[in-house]
């Protein structure tokens, strides 16, 4: 081939090279997904996200992180009759979670769960320990009565913005702290963590914490996006062989 043809053919080859390597970034895929999967989020108010109560399919998944996955996947993957229920519910903590687990969770009977519950726990001084003892015991009836669901465990997290800026250095310990209980615990159930604390960390580097979380709890829209593109580059790797 002469040259001058050849110049001509190079930008189109590059094209269609970084349009390749667009469609292929992480999680795109989503091979975690299955064909028929229930996929389950459960939580508090940020799960939640003022989710509608009734069958209607424009606000049952509420409007923060949970609708933002089930949109993408749900659009990109119709053939997979994939889906995604949202039961979080405004204020809980894990002994909430526990009274209405049987009903909300166990008898859905998801393929997949994740849960992201613990800044009610810290914010109502609920201890450390029990924190951890009531949500191990959640797992653990779990998997008994789920043998196959893969499990998610999303880690709390926080900005120092609003009051949240009052004591942040204490408020910051103890949320640090439930954040190592959540890894103890995913590693004990095998189940991958969803790390949003540095994400939001790594965020502030862009633009100032209030942009990211409006109260230093509950993100806003900017903010629920990353969270979104988070959960599902990590949950992407439970479809990779050895996961």
């Amino acid at each position: 081939m002469e040259l001058p043809a050849l110049r001509q053919i190079v930008p189109f080859v590059l094209f269609f090279v970084v349009c390749g390597w667009a469609r292929a970034e992480p999680g795109d895929d989503m091979s975690a997904f299955h064909p028929n999967d229930r996929i389950l989020f459960q939580g508090d108010s940020i799960t939640d996200g003022n989710r509608g109560r009734t069958e209607d399919p424009n606000h049952i998944l509420g409007h923060g992180y949970v609708f933002i996955i089930a949109a993408k996947y749900g659009a990109a993957m119709p053939e997979r009759h994939l889906t995604f229920i949202n039961r979080g519910v405004s204020g809980n903590k894990v002994s909430d979670l526990a009274a209405r687990w049987e009903k909300d969770t166990l008898a859905l009977k998801p393929d997949l769960l994740s849960i992201l519950i613990g800044v009610n726990d810290l914010t109502h001084d609920v201890p450390a320990e029990q924190y951890e003892q009531s949500y191990d015991a959640l797992l653990e009836q779990t998997v008994k009565a789920l043998p196959n669901v893969r499990l998610v465990l999303c880690e709390p997290f926080g900005l120092p913005v609003g009051k949240r800026k009052d004591n942040w250095d204490k408020y910051h310990a103890d949320l640090l702290q439930r954040q190592a209980i959540v890894a103890k615990l995913a590693d004990k159930y095998h189940a991958p963590v969803v790390h949003f604390q540095k994400v939001f960390d790594d965020a502030c580097q862009r633009a100032p914490a209030d942009y990211w979380i409006w109260d230093g709890v509950h993100p806003t829209y900017s903010g629920h996006q990353l969270m979104a593109d988070e959960w599902a580059r990590v949950v992407a790797g439970l479809g990779k062989p050895g996961k």
